[in-house]
């Protein structure tokens, strides 16, 4: 059963004694499972408010934004209830690490590191554009507006042309990092994501 902002106060949730439920949050690109936490009525109702993961903190007995301090937060993508509607399947974009150690995921699976990098560092382009900051160059480029955006595209691509005539192998897979960044930054900028495009080779590839 998805879950929308406005039927929150209208479900007969199965909440345990302390008025809490299990709250699964899952990557919303990978399907992977990044961590568990507990929401009560009022983390839920904040979660659609703001759009960004908040749970109830047993150990603090408060609301717990994801990410409040280490900025890492998880930017709501979907949340649905069990049939049973005693557990919340919350599916998020992470802007950045989800595990307190560092760890894309709380949990001890394999993982694919490259993609998942790519979501995390997609993550992070899409807070700084949504929450800019002085000191993040990101959004210095954001705030510099689409064509500065394209033009460092357009320079990087030039740098990789030149690396890749050469045999410079770190050299041409740092001006590779640097193109890659730039260009979800513009996808950004255009509210397009990598997803998108990917999407388009899919329907080519078929």
């Amino acid at each position: 059963m998805k879950l929308t902002a406005d039927q929150l106060q209208e479900i007969d949730f199965k909440w345990d004694p302390q008025g809490l439920i299990p709250a699964v949050v899952q990557h919303a690109h990978s399907g992977q499972v990044l961590m568990l936490g507990y929401q009560n009525l009022e983390a839920l109702e904040h979660t659609f408010k703001t759009g960004f993961v908040t749970f109830y903190s047993r150990s603090k007995q408060r609301l717990w934004k994801k990410g409040e301090e280490s900025g890492n937060v998880l930017k709501l993508q979907q949340a649905s209830l069990d049939c049973d509607r005693d557990t919340v399947l919350i599916k998020a974009i992470p802007a950045g690490p989800v595990c307190h150690k560092g760890t894309p995921t709380c949990f001890d699976a394999e993982e694919k590191e490259g993609l998942l990098f790519l979501d995390q560092l997609e993550g992070v382009i899409a807070d700084r554009k949504a929450n800019p900051t002085e000191k993040s160059y990101t959004a210095q480029l954001f705030a510099k507006g689409i064509n500065k955006v394209a033009q460092k595209v357009g320079e990087e691509a030039v740098e990789v042309v030149i690396e890749a005539k050469d045999d410079n192998r770190d050299l041409f897979l740092n001006e590779s990092a640097d193109l890659l960044y730039h260009y979800l930054v513009l996808l950004h900028a255009k509210d397009a994501k990598l997803e998108d495009v990917l999407d388009v080779l899919k329907s080519r590839h078929g």
